[in-house]
């Protein structure tokens, strides 16, 4: 006989948003600084990657539906988890920025190597990386925000 686990209920969670509109205003500042002069198409795949590895299912539908308006394929959103082995279908651009994006969010495993901010260098200009760089850890605050407080994604 099979036993079903039994989960205690989830706790209610606040809405940081509505409990400190400052952090709200705050965290839309830098977004906004973050994304000045970046490429959208790589902007979105950020913050869909980081969004991903953080399980932050709030911006990943938010991220993956503005990617769909911006006329990202359904084929690279579907493989935006698997970009190292999606070939071609991703610029060395894209790559380089996921790269750097998937270590930045996963700083439990270590720095940024020297190797992957070489590579990242390499195909963006001083302005351009900062750029990703915020994008990255911009999206990563909005992620720990949003699964520490269990914000749900719409239900459409």
């Amino acid at each position: 006989m099979t036993q079903t686990l039994q989960h205690p209920a989830a706790i209610d969670r606040l809405n940081i948003y509505k409990v400190s509109p400052e952090l709200y205003d705050a965290m839309m500042k830098l977004s906004t600084a973050s994304a000045k002069d970046i490429d959208p198409t790589i902007g979105e795949l950020v913050k869909i990657r980081a969004s991903q590895i953080n399980h932050c299912a709030f911006c990943l539908d938010m991220h993956v539906a503005d990617a769909r308006k911006q006329g990202e394929t359904e084929q690279r959103l579907a493989l935006v988890a698997a970009w190292e082995e999606a070939g071609d279908l991703f610029t060395e651009r894209e790559r380089a920025a996921l790269e750097l994006t998937e270590a930045i969010t996963e700083l439990h495993h270590g720095h940024v190597s020297d190797e992957v901010y070489a590579k990242a260098a390499a195909v963006f200009g001083e302005k351009e990386l900062a750029q990703v760089i915020a994008m990255a850890v911009t999206i990563n605050a909005w992620n720990r925000f949003n699964v520490a407080t269990r914000m749900p994604a719409p239900r459409r």
